[in-house]
């Protein structure tokens, strides 16, 4: 099964309603699709989110990478030749971490196709459904309350907070949402770097004093601040999740070796793809640390591969894939099935994807 072809495309997925965090606000997904097409027919798709204030990639740079580095170095491999593709595919071009994730799925799709087994089951086939939250923008506090709401009755059991904007309305925010929602509902907040050190650590012991009952807090200072990010950790009883200063498994490891955070976030767009991804999770076993496995604002296609991984590897035991629900249509055809909270997979080969509607193809 030989490489011979690398098509680029891009989507456009509108959202039920605007998605806002302590960095941005976004109406639609327009992310990129990768085909990897071979000499048997096999077609692997991947998908890379241009998310320039997180990952530092834009469309620009994923196009870029992918025709003037990543198709030259692979195309002609073999897909049997796997690992070797994976070096040349890590070490082609510095950083462009999303451009390769896009390949990476699309190589590992394919990879459980020459094996005719879904990619779940070769990276470990833990378990066969799991259960993601769903993210609440940062509004208004009654406005996130009536989200909060809306989504508890959709089912959903774990509401992932976006805080980070301001920490006195920050604490005016989850009172009012732990007050709409009772504490049968479990609520982790995220704020994506929004907080000093200092000001993070005062902010969560009110909440801790208001008995808000707080399951973690992802990335509360900027993704650089290592020793504030410890800082933190060491000064609240809430645990600790970084998201931002966790990309490769190196940095994974010194989060762990410093003991700067509970928990590690893996997101393949930070990553690179699954490749890197089992390294982290390798280097959370040997530390006992647990895992979340989150996305960026993604359509199916590259959520359905870290749902594979999700459901491989036991170390992930939290699961931040709310990416498709959050879409209002899903142009993916095949792939796991998203209802709602509970995501399922099935046993089609690969990641299971038959193909995409709507895909604008680029031509260089």
């Amino acid at each position: 099964m030989k490489i011979t072809d690398i098509r680029i495309g891009e989507i456009s997925v509108p959202l039920k309603t605007p998605f806002k965090t302590a960095l941005r606000t976004v109406n639609s997904v327009e992310d990129i699709i990768v085909e990897v097409h071979t000499d048997t027919g096999n077609i692997g798709y991947g998908e890379a989110p241009p998310t320039g204030v997180i990952t530092g990639d834009t469309k620009g740079s994923i196009i870029g990478a992918l025709n003037d580095h990543i198709k030259k170095n692979i195309i002609g491999m073999d897909i049997e030749n796997f690992e070797e593709i994976m070096i040349k595919l890590d070490k082609c071009i510095v950083k462009n971490n999303s451009a390769k994730a896009a390949v990476d799925i699309a190589l590992y799709d394919l990879y459980g196709q020459m094996l005719n087994a879904p990619i779940y089951k070769i990276l470990g086939g833990y378990r066969n459904e799991i259960i993601t939250d769903i993210t609440i923008s940062v509004n208004d506090p009654e406005e996130m309350a009536r989200d909060s709401i809306d989504a508890i009755r959709r089912g959903f059991k774990t509401l992932k907070i976006k805080v980070g904007k301001d920490a006195a309305t920050d604490i005016q925010r989850m009172k009012a949402i732990r007050d709409a929602v009772g504490y049968d509902v479990q609520l982790r907040i995220d704020a994506n770097q929004g907080w000093k050190p200092k000001e993070a650590v005062i902010a969560l012991r009110k909440m801790e004093d208001e008995g808000l009952d707080i399951e973690f807090v992802e990335q509360p200072v900027e993704a650089h601040d290592i020793d504030g990010l410890k800082f933190v950790t060491d000064n609240i009883s809430i645990p600790v999740l970084a998201d931002e200063s966790v990309f490769s498994p190196m940095d994974a490891l010194k989060i762990l070796q410093k003991r700067a955070a509970d928990f590690v976030n893996i997101k393949l767009m930070k990553t690179g793809g699954i490749y890197n991804a089992l390294k982290i999770c390798s280097v959370a076993e040997i530390y006992g640390v647990e895992c979340m496995i989150g996305c960026m604002l993604e359509a199916k296609v590259s959520v359905n591969a870290a749902v594979h991984l999700a459901a491989a590897k036991s170390i992930i035991t939290k699961i931040d894939l709310d990416g498709p629900v959050l879409c209002s249509e899903d142009p993916v055809l095949g792939g796991s099935v998203f209802d709602e909270y509970k995501i399922t997979l099935n046993n089609d080969p690969g990641f299971g994807i038959k193909g995409i509607n709507g895909i604008r193809y680029i031509d260089r």
